[in-house]
């Protein structure tokens, strides 16, 4: 028999390069399907909150709601007694009746916090007294057993980034926000089709000189795995007429074509010369591996036509050698990465004693090469925390305190950890979704934690991230951000954002009238936070009625504005229109970016860069959204 030999081996990463040059490796399409029918499909599209959530201050308890300061000092031998308001709280129901000081109203798990309260007291705490007043047996701080409305979620917060893959964790985030369709990328199509005169269907009569054709099936649920739609259309004898047709209608259907057997260059094998005379046809016949080396990479106008090896063990691994990564590619989904299970606990974390604790973590990888652990815990009604989080530390019950830098292991939640390209740890802001947008569209994949902009530096400088986005106001100087780097630390600029007072857009009154006048709430922001900073600065000694209230995001300050359970509060101008305030500006800030001096060669951080540079499209689409770049 004619034995020909191999147009050209080379090695695998070139093969690879030769072969994506060849082929159009965007997702072909999307389409919109139930929520029902959306896992394991990937998003095509950012997902945003079209609402806040949770939509009000809820309780976490079954208790009473209550001005924290008038539990100061009750305990079980000094307990505090307080008026009880005849409203009840039941879940589903919206208070009518202002906690004044000195009382406070009953409230189920789940229940809307009324006006004036900030905390609320466990009913194991309490008693009432045969007179009708509330006994209260323990002391709550501001924000005790409290989910602070668009905490977790903000209206108009991107919650899902595009390129997602949905998992459950996914799809009860997309729930939560009342999402019954989402946008995902089309599957992409297979065909699988088996070569070879020696090949025999499963469950036909077996003879000396055959072999059951395994790799129809190995192949079909191989792609069935990563998300494909495989259609197997058959076993195929060595017969170039029969073949060259199937392939060709294939072709006009698929979005992939898959075959196996026939790669080498004898006489019997025809596979190869099917596909040779295609546009552009053959692009590399054999690479060096072991197993593995006959395989064909072909293209056809774009689309990817692969030969793979017989024999099956040689099939499955150029399978997910070279088809894999073009399969994850064309249904949107990123490269796979292995998995690590070590980290160090990036920040100190107290727990109650007595239970088992599961601490829901995102994994970064730190310039040392270990994997730091970042809680993503935002309390026990939180949908987005398990869906961002990579897995969990379990915290025995005897344990109160477990301190930054402590070894931990981690239990994974999807079986594996995918790196991210590019680490973001810091303070958010929704000029910064559009910024991570323009870096995945880039090819970059990206985990965003928000710790606000004093942790971020801190992250930035034990070497945790890539960037730390920051806006923090030194107020010796006046200058945002630059006097807070260290010598590890290099300051890029990012873009301009105005802060300033919001209120209901019936409110006229100015700042100080708003300090000055009775029965007027604020809504304060979290300590370590840029906004936080700016907001001491102006209150100076002041402490307003709701000082104490320390939501974490600008959302839950709008939310807690147009809800009517404070009537001002400091956030940004975006957020402050998109909820419908009266805004009136304060002061510009910088919004900027730490990064390691080590990281800065880093192929995404470059990219990010790149991306920031004057006169280029990401900088005129900040601009549109009212983030325009310093002077």
């Amino acid at each position: 028999m004619r034995q020909e030999q191999f147009l050209e081996v080379i090695d695998r990463d070139e093969a690879e390069l030769r072969w994506h040059a060849a082929l159009d490796l965007v997702p072909a399409s999307s389409e919109r399907v139930a929520l029902a029918d959306a896992l394991g499909r990937v998003l095509a599209r950012d997902v945003h909150a079209a609402v806040d959530v949770p939509s009000f201050d809820r309780s976490n308890m079954d208790g009473f709601a209550v001005r924290a300061v008038d539990t100061f000092g009750a305990s079980e031998s000094e307990p505090v007694e307080l008026a009880l308001n005849a409203e009840t709280l039941p879940t589903g129901v919206e208070p009518r009746q202002e906690v004044l000081p000195g009382t406070a109203t009953q409230i189920a798990t789940g229940g809307m916090l009324p006006r004036g309260a900030d905390a609320v007291v466990p009913i194991e705490l309490t008693d009432i007294s045969p007179d009708g007043r509330l006994i209260v047996r323990g002391a709550r701080v501001p924000g005790a057993a409290i989910s602070f409305a668009g905490t977790d979620m903000g209206r108009g917060e991107t919650v899902l980034l595009g390129g997602t893959p949905l998992s459950s964790r996914e799809t009860g985030v997309l729930a939560a926000i009342g999402a019954a369709q989402v946008e995902v990328w089309r599957r992409p199509r297979v065909a699988v089709i088996s070569t070879g005169d020696e090949i025999v269907a499963p469950g036909q009569p077996m003879r000396p000189g055959l072999v059951y054709d395994s790799n129809g099936r190995i192949l079909c649920d191989a792609v069935r795995e990563l998300g494909g739609d495989p259609v197997f259309l058959g076993a195929f004898r060595d017969e170039h007429a029969a073949l060259r047709k199937v392939t060709l209608d294939a072709l006009s259907d698929f979005d992939v074509v898959l075959l196996s057997g026939g790669t080498s260059k004898g006489e019997g094998d025809v596979s190869y010369r099917v596909v040779s005379d295609l546009e552009p046809g053959i692009v590399v016949h054999g690479v060096a591996l072991k197993p593995g080396k006959p395989i064909c990479l072909a293209a056809h106008l774009g689309r990817p036509v692969v030969i793979l090896p017989g024999f099956p063990t040689s099939a499955i691994f150029t399978f997910h050698e070279f088809v894999g990564p073009v399969l994850r590619r064309l249904s949107g989904r990123s490269a796979q990465r292995r998995e690590l299970r070590r980290a160090r606990l990036a920040v100190r974390v107290n727990s109650e004693r007595g239970r088992l604790e599961y601490l829901l973590v995102g994994l970064v990888r730190t310039s040392s090469g270990e994997l730091a652990a970042y809680p993503m815990g935002k309390g026990s009604g939180s949908v987005t925390s398990f869906s961002r989080a990579d897995g969990f530390v379990r915290i025995p019950r005897t344990t109160e305190i477990v301190e930054a830098g402590t070894d931990v292991e981690v239990t994974l939640l999807g079986g594996s950890i995918e790196p991210a390209d590019l680490v973001i740890v810091g303070s958010h802001c929704t000029g910064l979704d559009l910024i991570a947008g323009a870096v995945r569209d880039a090819g970059f994949s990206i985990k965003l934690i928000a710790v606000g902009s004093q942790g971020g530096i801190d992250a930035a400088t034990r070497g945790e991230c890539d960037v730390a986005p920051t806006h923090l106001l030194d107020p010796a100087s006046g200058t945002y951000n630059t006097p807070f780097m260290g010598p590890a630390l290099e300051l890029v600029p990012g873009y301009l954002r105005m802060q300033g007072v919001a209120t209901r857009a019936d409110e006229t009154r100015d700042l100080e009238a708003l300090l000055d006048a009775p029965g007027v709430r604020m809504v304060n922001r979290n300590r370590g936070s840029g906004t936080r900073v700016l907001i001491d600065e102006l209150l100076g000694e002041r402490r307003p009625d709701g000082f104490a209230l320390e939501p974490r995001s600008h959302h839950a300050v709008a939310a807690a504005i147009a809800q009517r359970r404070a009537d001002w509060g400091v956030t940004i101008e975006t957020v402050a229109r998109e909820a419908g305030l009266r805004f009136v500006p304060l002061r510009q800030e910088r919004y900027d970016f730490a990064v390691p001096r080590d990281r800065l060669e880093r192929p995404a951080v470059r990219a990010l860069l790149r991306l920031l540079e004057p006169g280029g499209e990401l900088r005129a689409r900040l601009e549109r959204a009212g983030f325009p770049a310093p002077e």
